[in-house]
């Protein structure tokens, strides 16, 4: 699947953009996307299953942390990827799918022949579709949330935020190696902050292992990074005005405090949806 959404992207024409056809443009990206969060959701699924299957019931601790761990390093490796990307893109289009799928398709064989056959199994029977969706209440709880959490991220982190960037008449006018070195370093810091999250937060405010308590306290506390860009963006005429200096200014340390925060959050979550 991953493939199949990477391959679409050789399919991208230049007169989608340049004949104003930038709906057909975005369903097409968006297509790809998708196949390919799927593909990626699926594997990451599968890593934090397997995380719970070897760990005993009664180590809640270091199940939280092997979880907190694999989250974040898969997020450093994302932001990695950004570096990767955009340094390819000055080189050729093409050249960076390449790269991708030699990346994807070198990962391959190391899942085929490390992992064990009876992995992804059902124990007694094959489950059917409605009851893969007929779940307990706390699993379907944390589900929906987790849609509007990581929703209200991708809503302006994932594309908007790259194109506020690049533009260069209501944006900050950046060239697009420098959008994805920051947009880089971002992703790695909010892994590495994820990884620790259960070390270097929550034990020493003593909320490790984390409940539905600690979840909610830094889910409010993730809306003081919006809210604050927010304020300067309607409240300060610096946008207004294109301040540029003060723009990036705004905008660099509202999306640090949110990335700290964000990872907190999606730490706890990941712990409580495998708990």
């Amino acid at each position: 699947m991953q493939l199949c959404g990477i391959g679409m992207l050789f399919g991208w024409q230049d007169s989608w953009a340049a004949n104003g056809q930038v709906v057909t443009g975005i369903v097409f990206v968006t297509a790809a996307q998708m196949l390919c969060g799927i593909a990626k959701d699926l594997t990451k699924l599968g890593g934090k299953t397997v995380t719970k299957l070897v760990t005993p019931d009664e180590k809640e601790s270091r199940l939280f942390k092997v979880v907190s761990f694999i989250t974040g390093f898969k997020n450093s490796m994302k932001g990695i990827g950004y570096f990767i990307g955009a340094a390819a893109l000055t080189f050729n289009y093409y050249f960076a799918l390449g790269i991708l799928l030699l990346l994807v398709l070198a990962a391959m064989p190391w899942a085929a022949v490390g992992l064990s056959n009876q992995l992804g199994r059902a124990r007694k029977e094959n489950i059917t579709l409605r009851a893969l969706f007929r779940q307990a209440y706390n699993v379907n709880v944390l589900s929906m949330a987790r849609f509007f959490l990581f929703g209200s991220r991708d809503m302006w982190f994932e594309v908007p935020l790259p194109f506020f960037l690049r533009d260069a008449v209501h944006g900050l006018g950046w060239q697009r190696v420098a959008v994805g070195a920051v947009l880089a370093g971002f992703i790695i810091l909010y892994g590495q902050v994820q990884s620790w999250t259960p070390q270097l937060v929550l034990q020493p405010l003593r909320q490790s292992p984390a409940n539905k308590y600690v979840e909610l306290l830094w889910n409010g506390l993730l809306c003081f990074a919006p809210a604050y860009m927010a304020v300067m963006l309607l409240g300060t005429p610096i946008f207004v005005n294109r301040q540029l200096p003060a723009m990036a200014g705004v905008l660099l340390s509202g999306l640090l405090l949110y990335c700290v925060l964000f990872a907190v959050n999606s730490s706890v979550h990941s712990y409580l949806i495998v708990k």
